[in-house]
């Protein structure tokens, strides 16, 4: 022999260390997932504020120019009707209940 000897107490001590690592290792990576995860939703959110305003300032632009000069009864109630329909549409998604079902296992699919 090479003169090298492993009692299979140190081999169960290696493995063990072995998965202690590897469980380590996949909890860090969990957390960096999450917190990755909790930093583009964030992102999403000042994104998606940012556009609400903007596009909520256009279409009161546009309607203070038709209410400001009077003259089709039609284009009036355009200016304003439409957006009061995408605005009732957009509070109907978001005040309507669904469910989602989920797992906790298999990511994405």
């Amino acid at each position: 022999m090479n003169g090298l000897t492993v009692t299979p107490t140190q081999i169960l001590a290696g493995v063990g260390v072995l998965l202690v690592l590897l469980w380590v290792w996949r909890a860090g990576s969990r957390r960096a997932k999450a917190a990755a995860e909790a930093a583009r939703s964030g992102a999403r959110l000042v994104s998606l504020v940012g556009r609400v305003l903007f596009n909520a300032g256009l279409i009161v632009a546009v309607q203070w120019v038709v209410i400001a000069h009077p003259g089709n009864p039609w284009l009036l109630f355009a200016v304003l009707g439409l957006p009061a329909l995408f605005a009732s549409y957009a509070l109907t998604r978001a005040m309507t209940v669904t469910t989602v079902d989920t797992s906790k296992r298999g990511g994405r699919r």
